[in-house]
């Protein structure tokens, strides 16, 4: 599957998601609950979005997803 086959507001919810935990994974984060919330949020977001219903492999699809902001980040830091 290529990165670009994702819609881009998939993405960003998981860019959220992804920036939600790690604020939440710094010794004595702040507002634990909102962040929280936000996750939860999120969580909803990325697992009923209806791209999923047009995707043959999604265990396979939600992985790259996963991994497609890491990835981002990593090339851009290069």
């Amino acid at each position: 599957m290529d990165a670009t086959d994702f819609p881009d507001d998939l993405v960003q919810a998981q860019h959220a998601w992804n920036t939600a935990y790690e604020a939440l994974a710094v010794p004595r984060p702040r507002d634990t609950t909102a962040l929280r919330r936000r996750l939860l949020l999120l969580s909803v977001r990325l697992w009923w979005h209806p791209y999923w219903k047009s995707v043959p492999s999604v265990p396979t699809a939600r992985a790259e997803l996963r991994q497609l902001p890491r990835a981002r980040g990593a090339a851009r830091a290069a």
